[in-house]
């Protein structure tokens, strides 16, 4: 590859199917919890809510910071979160995503595991994810917030002016 030529793939490269990746992420520790499937509906949304639920200790309340994807507001998700009062949902806002953590370490796996990687099956890619969270939550550390919370708040302020039209 040459400078300025786009990364592309061979002629007889073969996609075998995709799959969803939910992530939690513990801004503490680094560490994540994490669940492949097929599909990013309310139903597996639930059962990924429920895998959190089971491990993280009754003692703590759960701060989730989610997209505005509609899976997210579902009726049945609504209805399992109102009945667990340690659960406290948190939307980013439009053109946001990078105020949550969690696609920070979306990034890491992306870069580090999946994206040119080559895989023969479905669960091939997701046997690949599952040893590289492995290997991530035994070797992990919490991110460090680069930015000052002043030039996240004018990057906020810029977002809202440019939304909104007001900027020139």
């Amino acid at each position: 590859m040459g400078l300025g030529y786009l990364e592309g793939v061979t002629h007889d490269y073969k996609r075998h199917g995709t799959t969803t990746l939910f992530a939690a992420l513990n801004v503490a520790t680094g560490k994540v919890i994490t669940r492949c499937h097929p599909r990013h509906r309310h139903q597996e949304f639930l059962a990924f809510l429920r895998q959190i639920d089971r491990n993280v200790p009754r003692c703590l309340d759960i701060h989730l910071v989610v997209d505005n994807y509609a899976t997210h507001k579902h009726p049945k998700v609504r209805a399992w979160l109102a009945r667990r009062p340690r659960y406290h949902l948190h939307f980013t806002p439009t053109y946001a995503s990078w105020l949550n953590q969690v696609e920070r370490w979306f990034g890491l796996i992306t870069q580090q595991a999946i994206r040119r990687g080559s895989f023969s099956s479905t669960k091939a890619l997701v046997r690949h994810i599952e040893r590289f969270v492995q290997h991530y939550n035994a070797n992990t550390s919490p991110f460090i917030w680069s930015a000052t919370a002043d030039s996240i708040l004018a990057k906020l302020d810029r977002l809202c002016s440019y939304i909104s039209g007001t900027q020139h």
